[in-house]
C-alpha cells in the first residue's frame, strides 16, 4: 500500500510477568505496522506507583536496554501510534499517565472517539484543563471527573459517555482494565502464557503480538465488555448492552499483519479469499500477477491461484527507508516511489501484467507505480484492487483524507483508470468482499465503501473539514 493510508495504533497490556516491560517491548515490535509515529510503555512496580517512558520514533529507537531496565515490575501496558486525532507531537504520545483522585494510571487507547471534540468542550468549561489535543486525554479527565468510588465504576461511567471506536488498555497499580467499544471497530484479542507455574495474561491489538512472546490466544474481549485482571483473578463482565457489531473490515484488506487472527479470523485466508473472488468476477488477459507489497502479497496468491497464471514478486520492496528522509526538491519527492520500489525488469518485459493492489486513496501512488512497470517493459498492466472503491472517510481511527482527496468519490473507475495510466482497472464488489470475510451476520463496517457510517456522527460537518491530509 506504501503509506496511502496511515497507519492506526497498537495496544499491547501484560499481567503477571516478572519481565512484564521487556515483553511489551516486543509485543509493540510485532505491532509496529499499526504506527510508527511514537510508542511508550507505562509499568507499575510493586508499590503501586507508575513509570512511563515513551518517545516519538519506532520501538526498536526508543526502548534500548537501559530504558527498558528504569521499568520494572510484573504489570505493563504499551502503545505504537500513529495520530488519527491530535497532532505529531511528543505531548500526544501514548500511554498518558497521571496522578488523581483515583489513584495513579495510565492508559492507552486505538480508535478515534468521536465525541471528542463535544467532550472536551463541556470538560474545559467546568475547568478541565488539557496538556495535549489527543481524544485519549478526555477518557482521563471522565474517569478523574467520576463521582465513582471505585476505578472500575469511574472507567464504566466514562465509558457509556464515549461515543465511536475504542480498544483501550488501563495500568492502575496492582491491575489492569481492559474495555472495547460497544460496536467493536477495532480488535481486542486476549491469551496467555506460563511462567514459572503461574498464568500471565496479555491482550494485544492482533494476535502476532502473542506469537513472539510464546503466548496462547484465548478469545477476544467482546464488544461492550470491561476485563479486570488483578490479585483477585480474572473479572469480565458487559459494561453496556449489546449493538449491532462493526468490525472494521479494512483489518483485513490491509492494516493486520497476514499472521495474525483478527475478529476471531485468520486474516491471511480473508486476503487469499478477496483474491480469488477479484479473479473470478475481473478476469484479465495476463501472463503474470504481480502483488504491490507489501499487503498485496496475499490477495495476489489468490488470484494467481484462481486464475491459472504465475505468481511472481516483480516488485520488490525496500523496508529501510528511513521515515525521517528529507525530501528537498520536487525531483526527489517524485522519486519517492522508487526509493521503496524496484522493479524485476526480466520478470516484467513484454508481459502483460495483473498488478494487485489493496486500495487506491488520492491514485497518485498508484500511477507512478503503473508508470514503472511500464518503464520496466511490460507490455500491458491491468490494475486489479482486493476491495471496493473507497469513496468516504473513516472516524473510527483510519487516518483517511478527506472525501474531495478520494479518487473515486469523484471520479468513475473509467476516469481513474485514465488517471492511473492502466490498460483496465477494476475493484473487488462489496459483496464479494463481504464473502471474503464470511460476514455472515453483517458484524462488519464497510462506511468507507459506502458512505453509511454505523454511528450517529452529530458532529459530521466538523469532521468531514478537519480530517488531516496525509498519505498518498
Amino acid at each position: 500500500m506504501l503509506d496511502k493510508f496511515k497507519d492506526e495504533c497498537g495496544v499491547f497490556a501484560i499481567y503477571g510477568h516478572p519481565e512484564a516491560a521487556q515483553r511489551t517491548y516486543l509485543g509493540l515490535y510485532a505491532l509496529q505496522h499499526r504506527g510508527q509515529e511514537s510508542a511508550g510503555i507505562a509499568a507499575a512496580n510493586d508499590a503501586g506507583e507508575i513509570v512511563c517512558k515513551k518517545s516519538m520514533g519506532e520501538v526498536n529507537e526508543i526502548f534500548t536496554t537501559p530504558v527498558l531496565n528504569q521499568l520494572p515490575g510484573s504489570i505493563a501496558i504499551g502503545h505504537t501510534r500513529y495520530s488519527t486525532a491530535g497532532d505529531t507531537v511528543l505531548l500526544n504520545a501514548q500511554p498518558f499517565s497521571v496522578i488523581c483522585n483515583k489513584g495513579p494510571i495510565a492508559v492507552a487507547h486505538n480508535g478515534n472517539i468521536t465525541n471528542a471534540a463535544e467532550l472536551r468542550r463541556s470538560l474545559e468549561a467546568d475547568g478541565s484543563i488539557f496538556q495535549a489535543t489527543s481524544d485519549t486525554e478526555v477518557i482521563l479527565h471522565l474517569i478523574a471527573r467520576s463521582r465513582e468510588k471505585t476505578l472500575a465504576g469511574a472507567l464504566r461511567e466514562a465509558l457509556l459517555a464515549l461515543e465511536g471506536a475504542f480498544s483501550l488498555v488501563m495500568l492502575a497499580g496492582d491491575r489492569i482494565l481492559i474495555a472495547r467499544d460497544p460496536h467493536g471497530f477495532r480488535p481486542l484479542a486476549m491469551g496467555q502464557m506460563e511462567e514459572d507455574g503461574a498464568i500471565a495474561y496479555v491482550f494485544a491489538s492482533e494476535t502476532c503480538a502473542f506469537d513472539i512472546i510464546g503466548a496462547t490466544y484465548v478469545n477476544d474481549v467482546e464488544p461492550g465488555e470491561m476485563v479486570i485482571v488483578s490479585p483477585d483473578g480474572v473479572s469480565r463482565e458487559r459494561y453496556t448492552p449489546v449493538r449491532d457489531h462493526a468490525h472494521c473490515v479494512f483489518e483485513h484488506v490491509y492494516f493486520s499483519r497476514p499472521d495474525s487472527t483478527v475478529f476471531g479470523r485468520p486474516v491471511a485466508q480473508s486476503r487469499e479469499l478477496m483474491g480469488r473472488e477479484l479473479a473470478r468476477k475481473c478476469p484479465a488477459p495476463a501472463d503474470v500477477v504481480v502483488p504491490v507489497p507489501d499487503s498485496g502479497v496475499s490477495a495476489a496468491i489468490g488470484y494467481a491461484a484462481e486464475a491459472g497464471i504465475p505468481f511472481r514478486h516483480a516488485l520488490i520492496r525496500n523496508h529501510y527507508v528511513g521515515r525521517t528522509f528529507i525530501e528537498p526538491s520536487q525531483t526527489i519527492r517524485d522519486l519517492s516511489v522508487k526509493l521503496k520500489l524496484n522493479p524485476v525488469r526480466h520478470l516484467l518485459e513484454g508481459k502483460s501484467v495483473v498488478l494487485i493492489d489493496d486500495s487506491i486513496v488520492r491514485g497518485t501512488t498508484s500511477r507512478k507505480i503503473v508508470r514503472m512497470v511500464r518503464e520496466a517493459g511490460a507490455r500491458e498492466v491491468h490494475m486489479r484492487i482486493s476491495c471496493p472503491p473507497t469513496i468516504s472517510p473513516c472516524f473510527y481511527g483510519v487516518d483517511t483524507p478527506n472525501k474531495g482527496d478520494l479518487i473515486a468519490a469523484n471520479s468513475t473507475v473509467e476516469e481513474t483508470r485514465k488517471f492511473i495510466q492502466a490498460d483496465s482497472l477494476a475493484y473487488l464488489p462489496l459483496g464479494s468482499l463481504r464473502e471474503s470475510v464470511d460476514d455472515q451476520n453483517l458484524d462488519y463496517c464497510y462506511a468507507c465503501y459506502t458512505g453509511n457510517y454505523p454511528t450517529q456522527l452529530v458532529n459530521i460537518e466538523e469532521l468531514m473539514t478537519s480530517k488531516p491530509k496525509r498519505g498518498k
